[in-house]
């Protein structure tokens, strides 16, 4: 069983419909016992980073998450909720994640090509950089539906270094 966590921010309905088509089962919640009696772990979410991280602390689910992610459990973060699993969030401050994952959520402003809107909203090709179970059923050239101003990168103080060379 999946385990979809409400902690008050996300697309539940949808994430819930989306392992039913498929045939998995899949409940959402935020008892922290069926969380632990999950098989996997999905964390949704939409919104603000400084208001999801808040509510995940303030309901006990960050600890919890880690926990059961040091334990082996299979976690998987989608919108907000993959950027919640990151070090910290630079989205409108400076705000803390979970620290699952190493690396920064920053702004893709300055980052990408000047000519190109932010938020970045639309269906884009996917580029293959590398294979992934997560994407194992997808292909070189699949078409995916992206709406983000933000991304992650894995190098601590990221949008530190960014910030240094794009004065030079």
């Amino acid at each position: 069983m999946i385990a979809i966590v409400d902690y008050g921010v996300g697309n539940l309905f949808s994430v819930r419909s989306s392992f039913a088509r498929i045939g998995a089962e899949a409940v959402v919640t935020a008892d922290q016992r069926v969380i632990r009696n999950a098989d996997k772990i999905m964390l949704p979410g939409v919104g603000a980073f400084e208001d999801a991280a808040k509510k995940l602390r303030a309901s006990g689910l960050d600890k919890l998450l880690k926990e059961e992610v040091q334990k082996g459990k299979p976690l998987l973060g989608i919108c907000l909720g993959m950027q919640l699993l990151f070090e910290k969030s630079f989205e409108y401050g400076e705000h803390e994640g979970l620290g699952i994952l190493q690396g920064e959520v920053v702004p893709m402003q300055g980052y990408i090509d000047k000519e190109l809107k932010i938020p970045h909203i639309g269906w884009n090709a996917l580029h293959m950089v590398r294979e992934s179970r997560l994407l194992k059923y997808c292909k070189e050239g699949d078409h995916v539906y992206f709406v983000h101003s933000y991304y992650a990168d894995n190098a601590p103080t990221a949008l530190l270094r960014r910030r240094s060379t794009a004065n030079i």
